[in-house]
């Protein structure tokens, strides 16, 4: 793969990053901002949230749903911009919580890596599923460091990047949403794997802080490909043909304070779009 295009620069801390509606959107952790993307590099604020993390996917009908995770709960944003309360995540855990992932019925899949990071004691964290109707559920627990999600294509399967454990762990969904059948998808050797997408032929992409770079891989871990930084990679997604690429959310990170802030959105052309 060629070398990277950067959109954008001055990002404080970017994450989550979600192709939709023929934007780039993302998460400005440190800035506390919802950004979208356009194709020619302009963007725009679209929500400003006072909480860290806070990771950002879109329901079925198109509203995206905000983690504040500050607050411990979800927001929805209406057409109007507004963000309303929409689920209670405070009686599950009082942890930071983390990425989410929404599927075609409307299910919102929320983990927390249910410690204080950095520097609390490790504890395992876990997965609840907020249905429709904003009731909350945990779904899966005992996981070394929930961080990226995705859903396969045809919906029957959740994978997460178990960062801690240098491995991607898949889950059967059910049709109620219930995910059962734990299983390793891939083992990352000497990687942890943090944001992770899916691309049309179901292989997985994921970002790595420590190893500055994406990795593309098929389920058992055979590596695909590899695209290396100058900076930690966060998190990473795929745009739609005809002119599918990847885009990377990327800063310096285990340094002193940088300024100006070092984080920036890359893309690369790649062979494969989102499904």
């Amino acid at each position: 793969m060629s070398g990277p295009e950067i959109l954008m620069e001055g990002i404080v801390f970017g994450e989550s990053p979600r192709w939709h509606d023929g934007r780039l959107w993302f998460a400005d952790w440190g800035a506390h901002q919802v950004i979208s993307l356009a194709a020619d590099g302009s963007h725009q604020v679209e929500a400003t949230v006072e909480s860290f993390p806070m990771c950002i996917d879109f329901l079925p009908d198109g509203r995206l749903l905000v983690v504040d995770s500050n607050q411990r709960r979800l927001l929805r944003r209406e057409p109007d911009g507004t963000l309303i309360p929409y689920a209670d995540l405070g009686p599950i855990a009082d942890k930071p919580w983390n990425d989410i992932v929404v599927d075609a019925h409307g299910n919102a899949y929320v983990n927390t890596i249910n410690f204080d990071f950095p520097g609390g004691e490790f504890t395992p964290g876990l997965i609840v599923r907020v249905t429709p109707d904003g009731t909350v559920a945990q779904v899966a627990d005992d996981l070394a460091f929930p961080n990226g999600m995705a859903i396969s294509a045809d919906g029957s399967t959740l994978i997460v990047a178990e960062s801690y454990a240098s491995r991607l762990t898949a889950y059967d969904i059910g049709a109620d949403g219930a995910l059962s059948g734990r299983r390793v998808w891939a083992d990352t050797p000497g990687d942890h794997p943090d944001g992770i997408c899916l691309d049309a032929e179901g292989a997985l992409w994921y970002a790595d802080v420590g190893n500055r770079r994406c990795v593309r891989v098929r389920e058992g871990g055979e590596v695909l490909a590899t695209v290396n930084l100058d900076r930690g990679a966060f998190a990473c997604a795929l745009s739609p043909a005809p002119d599918p690429r990847l885009f990377v959310l990327a800063q310096h990170w285990g340094d002193p304070e940088p300024s100006p802030p070092t984080g920036q959105l890359l893309t690369f052309p790649t062979p494969t779009p989102t499904p």
